[in-house]
Parts: structure tokens; C-alpha cells; sequence
């Protein structure tokens, strides 16, 4: 199960909020707490909506993260911290869970929240009537894919309310992942006679939605810039929520943020480009990585000499990524280890990286007189002697240094041409579907911490595989994962790093950097978690010292 079907944009604002930090997850101080618990806090959009089950973008689905509160949490490292859970069984198929629920949560009107809420809220979603657009996140509980068709009613879900603090859900298939997915909002309660009495207008402002989390929304009218996160005074542990109030307020440029950041009218601002050079040794610097990818896909459909192991190879080691990263983008970005994000995912007996223990290194190394030697190989086996190739990608102004610096790459194989063809974003993913490219720059931030979220893209039936790389070993690999082998956690870890090695020796794609987040924040802001996919902002538990 892939999740953002909709790849996301080079340079991409919603990437910014499903990044991992490299570093300290959470700060911890001894100092004592300022009398003023209020942070301010900036976004590049509004909100978009507040309903749990129509969210599919960055801002609204860390707001509902905010504002709700599901099954779970995310703490340190990806780590689940049972919220609304209080206990949870599985059984020895891993098709049945069975969780036993708090019993003193309360939505803001005061009433409480019970799992009848969840059987709600998922019904709500999977019904192809609401359109939700991440209700594809639901694929493996049973009987969704019938409801997606229209076969099946939604009241057919697999999930159920035996009684009020008690929810049963049935899978179709073991989905070894599945409690990650629950501290995502599209599995959050929702409050039905809060969605009944607003009809269309449920979420569409402050006043129109429902929350039982640690806070509340206040002052957003659908399409201003400006509102608030209250504490919600009836949220079951509102004993660990030290906030009083988060301000935000839309700012667009970079420069904008860290001119208010100064005048100390915003307590976090991001960083980009030079800024990234000039600040990096301030206190209060933060530098975010994992969990994301930027790659090249290579239409092999379009192109035969692309479908040469040799031609592709060569590509992939004419690229200087440690160059690319440090002396071209210059914004904190690093080179990678693989198609699967470096701080993402362990080993889960040795605790090493999935990167480490899956890197390629010929997949992704700079290898300038090797790729010429393997261009003119592979060149000869298609019996071209030169080649002409578009280089796609979106129009923003890293997008368009990237290109730039790949096409001066390519253009060091002997008989290559590349042309460059920057569009705006929904061009891109238009011609990106349709296969009108031949290569194209591509984006991928993980919703949740588990290297099939990235691996699955590349198998032969998944819709955003636009370079239409086959590789029947690597398919059952990934079968076995999400089957044989997908209750034995060591085995299915094995098959989905034997995956990658397969995916990078063959050249099915050619990773290109790791995008990071570099932001200032005041150094009296604590308690604040990053994770590398998912819902990675958690500002829960924050709280702000004394100076």
C-alpha cells in the first residue's frame, strides 16, 4: 500500500512537515517556565478544511493532529504512545484488532468520545460519497475495496463497536504497519452530530468542526491567514499540555519569516538557500532530514535506449550528488544512500539503518570515467551514437538549479543532448502520469515510518511508477513482504532490504538528494517531537522557559 498517490512538488511546502529532525528528537530543560505559555508559529497556506475525513494536505492534517486525537500518538523515533488506546490485541493472523478505549475523553461540547465515534468517522471516509482524499489509506481493512466499487455498503467496513470503549477491526490481509497508520487523522473519531448539524459546511471554519484533542481551533473564518490553537479544557490529558495558545499567521517567503522571527514576532522560521550558510552556526538552528526523496524516473517506455541497464547506470554515476547537495542547492540537503530515505526505519534486531543496510553504493555513486565507459557500452548495445533526452521538472527556482546542474551532468556523456522543461506543479504530475517525459524529477515524503512506503512505488501495478520499471524478482519481494512473511517482522525486514538492493542494482530509479527542513527556533522552546513520516510535527507537550 502506497500512500501520497499525488507525487509531491520539488521544493514542495507540504514536504516541509513530514520531514524527520536529525538530531535530538525532543529537548528536555530543567529551566523554569515562562509565565506566558504562548508560541508563534507560521504556515505557507491557510488551512484548507478541518474534517478529518476530507484533509489530504500538510497544513490541515497537522492542525487536525493538533485539534483531535486517535487511537495513538507518535513519540520519539516513531515510537506509538497509546492516546484514545488504552490496550490493544492481536490476533495470532494479524487480521483482528481489538482496542480497549479511554473512557474520560470528552469533545468540546462536553460530550464523551466512544468508539462508536471511530465506526463513524471510518464509514464516513470509506464512502466513496465523501471523497476523501486519503480514504485510499483504508486499503487492507476489510471489505474497503468493495465499498470503494459501490459493491458493498459502508456500514460493512470491518470495524465495529461491541460497546462504547470497545473497537474491533478486521483487516483482509495482515498490514504489518497498520497501528502506525491509526495516529494518522483519517483514522481520527469524529463527532456525528457536529458533521450532521453543519451538512457541507462541517470543517470549513473554527465554529463548523469538532475537537477532542489537545486544543482547539479558534478564529478561522475557511480563508484567512491568521488564527489560533486554544487548550482544550476538556481533553482527557490536558494535565501534559503546558500551552496556552499557538498564534499562526501565513508567510510565504522565507525572507518575510526571518525578518518577524528577528523583530520576535514569530518564535520558528524556515530557512532557505544562503540563509541556510549564513545561520547555521546561530543558536536556535535546526536541520531536518529523513523521510523524503527526491529522485529521477526514467521512462522506459518512451525511450528504448533507457531500457539499457548500462544507459541508465551511466546517468545515475555522472551525478555528483555530494556536490549537488553541499555546492548547488546549498540548503541543508544531503546526498543518499538509496531510494529509502536515510533516519527512516531499523533493523529491527540490530537497530541499524534500512539505508546502510540496503546501500547500493554503484546506485548511487559519482563515478564520472566509469559512466562514460558504461554510456559508450550501453549506447553501442542499442546501436545509437547519440541521444537526445527531455529533463522534466517543476518551475520553482530549485527546481530550476537542479536541472541546470543535472543537465550540465548529462551533457558530459559523449552524444547526449538533454533538454530542460520546467512546468508549473500540476503539469508536471499531469505529464508525469500520462508519460510524457523521459526523465523527470520526482518527489516522495513518507506518510508513515515503514520502508514499503517508499519501496511500493516502484512495483510494477502501483499508479505512480511512471517510468514503468519491471523487475519480477522485486515484485515477489515485495509480495512476500506484505504476505508470506509479513507477521515475522525479521524476515519481512530481510525481503524488503534484498527489495532495495534489487530496485538500486538495476538502476529502476536514480535518487538524487534528501531534501531537509533547516528552520531557527528560540532556544527556550522544549518538548517538541519530529518524526520522519506521518504526522511529524507534534506540538503537544511543547512548553517555553525563561530566558
Amino acid at each position: 500500500m502506497g500512500l501520497k498517490k499525488v507525487l509531491l512538488g520539488v521544493g514542495s511546502v507540504a514536504l516541509a512537515l513530514t520531514l524527520a529532525a536529525c538530531g535530538n528528537q525532543s529537548s528536555q530543560s530543567s529551566g523554569k517556565m515562562a509565565d506566558k505559555q504562548v508560541l508563534n508559529l507560521s504556515t505557507t497556506e491557510t488551512i484548507s478544511t478541518l474534517d478529518d475525513s476530507q484533509a489530504s494536505e500538510s497544513i490541515s492534517l497537522t492542525q487536525l493532529y493538533s485539534t483531535g486525537e486517535g487511537l495513538y500518538r507518535l513519540g520519539k523515533d516513531s515510537k506509538l504512545e497509546n492516546a484514545l488506546a488504552k490496550s490493544s490485541t492481536k490476533s495470532k493472523d494479524g487480521l483482528t484488532y481489538t482496542f480497549k478505549l479511554r473512557t474520560n475523553d470528552k469533545w468540546q461540547n462536553g460530550q464523551k468520545v466512544t468508539a462508536k465515534d471511530f465506526v463513524y468517522s471510518w464509514r464516513r471516509t470509506a464512502d466513496p460519497k465523501t471523497k476523501a482524499g486519503y480514504s485510499y489509506i483504508y486499503d487492507g481493512i476489510k471489505n474497503f475495496d468493495a465499498i470503494q466499487k459501490g459493491t458493498m455498503k459502508p456500514d460493512k467496513l470491518g470495524v465495529s463497536a461491541p460497546n462504547d470503549s470497545t473497537l474491533v477491526v478486521k483487516l483482509s490481509k495482515p498490514v504489518p504497519y497498520f497501528k502506525l497508520l491509526l495516529a494518522f487523522p483519517t483514522f481520527f473519531p469524529e463527532q456525528q452530530s457536529t458533521v450532521e448539524k453543519y451538512g457541507s459546511k462541517y470543517g470549513t471554519s473554527s465554529k463548523t468542526s469538532a475537537y477532542n484533542g489537545p486544543f482547539k481551533s479558534v478564529g478561522w473564518n475557511g480563508t484567512n491567514n491568521t488564527w489560533k490553537l486554544v487548550k482544550n479544557p476538556n481533553y482527557w490529558d490536558k494535565k501534559h499540555v503546558h500551552l496556552s495558545t499557538i498564534n499562526f499567521q501565513v508567510v510565504k517567503s522565507p525572507e518575510t519569516g526571518l525578518n518577524l522571527y528577528e523583530q520576535k514576532k514569530l518564535d520558528v522560521t524556515p530557512l532557505s538557500g544562503t540563509q541556510v550558510a549564513n545561520y547555521q552556526n546561530k543558536t536556535g538552528f535546526k536541520k531536518f532530514v529523513g523521510g523524503s526523496m527526491m529522485y529521477l524516473q526514467i521512462n522506459q517506455r518512451r525511450n528504448k535506449a533507457l531500457k539499457n541497464l548500462k544507459v541508465r547506470q551511466a546517468l545515475s554515476q555522472i551525478i555528483n550528488r555530494q556536490s549537488l547537495a553541499t555546492s548547488v542547492l546549498r540548503d541543508g540537503s544531503t546526498a543518499p544512500k538509496g531510494f529509502v530515505s536515510t533516519n527512516f526505519y531499523k533493523n529491527p534486531k540490530t537497530g541499524a539503518d534500512f539505508a546502510s543496510d540496503a546501500y547500493v553504493k554503484s546506485g548511487v555513486t559519482y563515478n564520472a570515467k566509469n559512466a562514460k565507459k558504461l554510456w559508450r557500452e550501453g549506447m553501442k548495445a542499442v546501436g545509437e551514437k547519440k541521444l537526445t533526452l527531455t529533463l522534466l521538472s517543476d518551475d520553482t527556482d530549485q527546481a530550476d538549479t537542479t536541472t541546470q546542474y543535472l543537465q550540465n551532468q548529462f551533457q558530459k556523456l559523449p552524444g547526449l543532448k538533454v533538454n530542460i522543461e520546467n512546468v508549473p506543479n500540476k503539469n508536471r504530475l499531469a505529464r508525469s502520469s500520462s508519460g510524457n517525459f523521459d526523465l523527470v524529477i520526482s518527489s516522495w515524503g513518507a506518510d508513515f515510518a515503514d520502508p514499503i512506503n517508499f519501496l511500493d512505488l516502484q512495483t510494477k501495478s502501483n499508479p505512480t511508477n511512471n517510468g514503468h520499471w519491471v523487475n519480477a524478482e522485486y515484485d515477489k519481494l515485495i509480495s512476500a513482504s506484505s504476505n508470506r512473511d509479513a507477521n515475522n517482522k525479521q524476515k519481512r525486514y530481510e525481503d524488503l532490504v534484498k527489495a532495495e538492493k534489487v530496485l538500486m542494482k538495476d538502476q529502476g530509479v536514480i535518487p538524487l538528494y534528501q531534501p531537509s527542513v533547516t528552520e531557527l527556533w528560540r532556544p527556550t522552546i522544549h518538548g517538541y517531537v519530529w518524526n520522519p513520516a506521518g504526522m511529524s510535527r507534534g506540538y503537544k507537550e511543547v512548553y517555553i522557559t525563561q530566558k
